[in-house]
């Protein structure tokens, strides 16, 4: 199925940005045990991953190669692992909202959404959780 250069282009930074994430979570596993939400999550990201790699295959397109795996360095504490978290899901939300609005095609559209909404939805609460429960904030 042909498809516009710019569905192309934000196809390229949402995996980018799939695979920055799952590193980065499961840098922080690594580091401090499997820990949750950090667990659950990096599933997560491997689904989100896969999502995307379906509509390269289904635009014939071939994806980028995953640049980030075992080269994201865990931060220092939980804490700081956890805040992280929630910037960088506040940041992954803001980036579909920015690469939706350069889209046109429905199923990419439709994919994207979903990834967006498990960000601001589901991960960024956890990962809110997750700072609570390890600041003993409430």
């Amino acid at each position: 199925m042909p498809v516009d250069q710019k569905t192309i282009d934000a196809l390229r930074e949402a995996i980018d940005e799939e695979y920055r994430s799952r590193a980065t979570y499961r840098s922080v596993i690594d580091a401090f045990g499997p820990v949750r939400p950090f667990v659950n999550i990096l599933e997560a990201e491997t689904r989100h991953a896969d999502a995307l790699l379906s509509l390269f295959e289904c635009f014939g397109v071939e994806p980028p190669q995953d640049k980030w795996a075992g080269k994201v360095r865990a931060p220092t504490t939980l804490v700081e692992a956890c805040r992280a978290a929630v910037q960088g899901e506040i940041e992954n939300a803001a980036m579909y909202d920015r690469l939706l609005n350069q889209i046109s095609d429905p199923e990419a559209r439709k994919v994207m959404q979903r990834l967006r909404e498990a960000s601001l939805e589901r991960h960024l609460p956890a990962f809110r959780r997750c700072l609570q429960r390890e600041t003993g904030a409430d």
